[in-house]
């Protein structure tokens, strides 16, 4: 992982609950890495490993995806996006000791070159980021090649930022300019209103793609052909073997949740663990708000606690429809 110097104080902005988002934040991506690929087997080589359309990608946009075991069950999720002279996968820093050596393991068959890229990770966010990127950036589409990185446009308020360190400084600096600074928190916050999936460390193969709700994000392509845990994607979609969904979830708590933690579900008087936080965000009031993947078949007045906590917590409307996308 690449260090840099840069004199900008990243650190978490306090929001309470009811606080709107900052009209533009620079955000240090630092909790998140790069995998590159590059050579001439590198598009038919991806796309034998992950579950998304890698050959119809166009340059000017980015996927959700995931690489599974052979089980189905998920190493990470990524983002997907052309990027120098090959690809670049978004994913989480926990993931990458691990995830990386497997995405890697049949390369040596190939022409292809899989590596951890060395670029500064920062994001740009809320309702200015889109002007900003246009004007220090300029570029059309969704994917914005720049001298000496990538600009990805995630949804209408974010964009990713993926840089050459030698440039990453003043570019930083630009950015910063009328921004306030954010340590990845802030990210977190985003991807837990959109809820958008993700995998850690302590939620690695424990999931298969539509538990985390990956095929209502556009992650998972039905009909692109083999890769590694494919069998048990289609299964799930065709057979409803799938069990589970990712939820926005609510409620007091007393220190951030954590991926990997549990949420428990009253069954009558009693608890159990009813799911799993795959990401967390707590505000400075005390509220705290989490992605947790939980039964797909709970009733609508279940409730809910973090384990060993005493406040209930309650599941929000997802932005996304689960619907017919089993």
């Amino acid at each position: 992982m690449s260090t840099w110097s840069n004199a900008l104080n990243f650190k978490k902005i306090a929001l309470n609950t009811q606080d709107d988002l900052p009209a533009l934040a620079l955000v240090d991506l630092a909790d998140w890495a790069l995998v590159t690929l590059v050579g001439e087997d590198k598009k038919s080589y991806l796309h034998g490993q992950v579950t998304c359309d890698v050959v119809s990608l166009s340059t000017d946009a980015s996927t959700l995806g995931s690489h599974c075991d052979a089980k189905g069950k998920m190493r990470t999720v990524f983002r997907l996006f052309h990027h120098n002279d090959g690809y670049g996968l978004l994913q989480r820093q926990s993931v990458m000791a691990t995830q990386l050596p497997e995405l890697k393991k049949y390369a040596v068959f190939s022409k292809v070159d899989i590596e951890q890229g060395n670029d500064i990770l920062l994001g740009l966010t809320g309702a200015q980021a889109n002007d900003v990127i246009n004007r220090e950036l300029g570029g059309e589409g969704h994917v914005r090649p720049f001298d000496g990185g990538t600009a990805v446009k995630i949804d209408e308020q974010r964009w990713l930022i993926a840089v050459n360190p030698s440039q990453a400084e003043v570019l930083a600096n630009r950015l910063a300019e009328g921004a306030e600074i954010s340590d990845s928190t802030l990210w977190d916050l985003y991807d837990i209103r959109n809820a958008i999936p993700r995998v850690d460390a302590a939620t690695e193969l424990e999931f298969i793609p539509q538990a985390l709700n990956l095929q209502a994000v556009d992650g998972i392509s039905f009909t692109k052909g083999c890769y590694t845990g494919q069998e048990t994607v289609a299964r799930a979609k065709y057979r409803g073997i799938n069990k589970r969904a990712m939820y926005i979830v609510s409620g007091m708590a007393t220190a951030c949740p954590q991926a990997g933690d549990a949420l428990e579900r009253s069954v009558g008087e009693n608890w159990r663990k009813g799911g799993t936080v795959i990401a967390g965000y707590q505000f400075a009031d005390g509220q705290a708000t989490a992605l947790v993947c939980l039964p797909n078949d709970l009733e609508d007045n279940t409730q809910f606690r973090l384990a060993d906590q005493e406040a209930l917590w309650q599941k929000q409307p997802l932005p996304y429809s689960l619907e017919d996308n089993a």
